[in-house]
């Protein structure tokens, strides 16, 4: 058999795909069955669920105002004691039962809620849904974190003031650092402070994984006490994410069950080692680890960045999960933020704006490249096809550009490429001269650049600079890859016209290298 090439491929077991591609999508197909069970019960139990709320609602506010009248929310604010306290742990938090109720909520309590001097935190997963608010009325309204816009919000603002939020506001640059440095405050207070009740996901999921968790419910390195919310039902009408349906919808559904299961469990406290206090991220994948082992679920590192990304996806017209790349992942191993993972996503979107479902097939890539399909243009796309299904998503995209394309990207690598098309040394290429070198290295005869060379060409002037060639490929990093897999190929095909022999003895090497540096790279993963 001839002898094959043997080039590295970045695969890093840590790189592979998620178990759960989208946590972000509510996909309930409500059956004819369903939609007239529904309508026939909707019809009694919708109006009679709405006048009890109310009259629920009527009790509440009256009982809240009384409750934070007069009292500060913000500034040197001190926790709520005496009547005010007991009449919010015990007054408002059976009329918070008492409204779920009547919304048709059937409450399952597992495990045991420790007090604020053993846990001063309760973390809160999956988040799933607004319904999710019936944890804290359990809980005894412990603190939350809550946006200070939520404050202003009709008859619910009031009842949020109850629970002396720690507040986070947009507006205010040094919000997140004040937010982590009162939440700390509170959770190093010995007691006096109520427990403060986060949702570390950030965002709302499907269930059906627990992705990243925020750091800021363990940097204080104090004990956590993990709840679990379940929602077993056999239709599904509470998931509220950020693919499904709308707010109304899932609230009308859910006021036309006879009832909705939820399930809250107390799960042992954690107790931070020193380790995990010197490390908030090790302490929250640890109590992530030990919630989804009792949910039995996956965990993956997608977070609130990729649903940004998601938007950003569907404004440039892509389907919204081209944008998922688990953020948390990328981010670490490629050194990248979310701005250049937005900036890689647009020059995804101008190769795959006309594609179905998002994802660049090899002549898709090749038109966008303004090439013909060749052998070196295979391997590149090989090369970016992590998963080998014929097809580039924006995921393999940022990779492959981050590890492939960039580091090729170099001064050294483009001076070369510009003298290999500079056949006479006057420091600029004519379109005769690139012409003659692509069809050299494309094998294509016939191979028209016009179009290439004037996007090249930015000043018009009829031949390409140095820096013109530069700017060019720092905007197109596929090309610098491109050229260097086109000179390993003409390497590779000239020692295999030289010495046969000697390749084959090559490439058994090679292999024993890639094996190696493939157990290497296990290893670091």
């Amino acid at each position: 058999m001839p002898p094959q090439r043997v080039f590295a491929l970045p695969r890093q077991k840590s790189l592979f795909l998620p178990a759960i591609i989208n946590p972000f999508v509510q996909d309930t197909e409500l059956s004819k069955a369903a939609v007239i069970k529904c309508v026939l019960l909707g019809i009694f139990l919708v109006p009679l669920r709405a006048i009890l709320m109310s009259l629920v609602l009527m009790v509440t506010w009256p009982v809240s105002v009384i409750i934070t009248f007069r009292y500060p929310l913000k500034g040197a604010v001190e926790p709520m004691t005496g009547w005010r306290r007991f009449m919010c742990r015990s007054v408002m938090a059976a009329l918070g039962r008492a409204y779920y109720f009547c919304m048709g909520f059937r409450v399952v309590v597992k495990g045991k809620q420790v007090g604020s001097s053993e846990a001063p935190i309760l973390a809160v997963a999956p988040h799933s849904t607004f319904f999710d608010g019936i944890v804290c009325v359990v809980a005894g309204l412990p603190s939350t974190v809550s946006r200070v816009e939520n404050l202003a919000t009709p008859i619910f603002g009031r009842f949020l003031r109850c629970l002396q939020p720690v507040l986070v506001s947009r507006k205010d640059p040094d919000s997140r650092k004040n937010t982590i440095q009162e939440i700390e405050s509170r959770a190093k207070s010995g007691g006096r402070w109520p427990q403060v009740l986060i949702f570390p996901e950030g965002t709302c999921t499907n269930r059906s994984c627990l992705i990243t968790f925020k750091q800021g419910a363990f940097i204080p390195g104090v004990p956590v006490q993990p709840v679990l919310i379940r929602y077993p039902n056999t239709l599904d009408t509470v998931t509220w994410t950020w693919q499904g349906f709308s707010l109304k919808t899932l609230l009308l559904l859910t006021l036309c069950q006879l009832y909705t299961t939820v399930e809250i469990e107390f799960m042992p406290v954690h107790v931070p080692t020193e380790e995990e206090k010197k490390s908030p991220a090790l302490f929250a994948s640890r109590v992530r680890e030990t919630m989804a082992k009792a949910l039995g679920v996956p965990v993956t590192d997608h977070t609130y960045e990729d649903c940004r990304l998601m938007i950003s996806a569907g404004e440039l017209t892509l389907p919204m999960e081209a944008g998922l790349v688990e953020f948390t992942k990328i981010s670490r191993k490629l050194h990248l933020k979310w701005d250049n993972v937005r900036k890689e996503l647009e020059g995804f979107a101008s190769m795959a704006s006309d594609c179905r479902g998002g994802r660049i097939t090899i002549e898709e890539f090749a038109r966008f490249l303004k090439l013909p399909v060749n052998p070196a243009l295979e391997e590149l796309f090989e090369l970016f096809d992590r998963n080998g299904d014929g097809t580039i998503d924006f995921r393999e995209y940022v990779i492959g550009v981050t590890i492939l394309c960039r580091p090729a990207n170099t001064e050294e690598v483009l001076r070369m490429a510009f003298k290999l098309f500079d056949t006479d040394e006057d420091e600029k290429i004519t379109h005769e001269e690139f012409t003659a070198l692509m069809r050299s290295a494309l094998g294509v005869s016939d191979l028209n650049t016009t179009k290439l060379f004037k996007e090249i060409d930015a000043d018009g002037s009829g031949f390409i600079t140095f820096g013109e060639f530069q700017a060019f490929a720092s905007s197109h990093p596929e090309y610098a890859k491109l050229f260097t897999t086109y000179l390993e190929l003409q390497r590779y095909q000239a020692i295999q016209e030289v010495t046969p022999g000697d390749l084959e003895l090559a490439g058994q090497t090679s292999s024993g290298e890639k094996q190696e540096d493939s157990n290497s790279d296990k290893k670091d993963d």
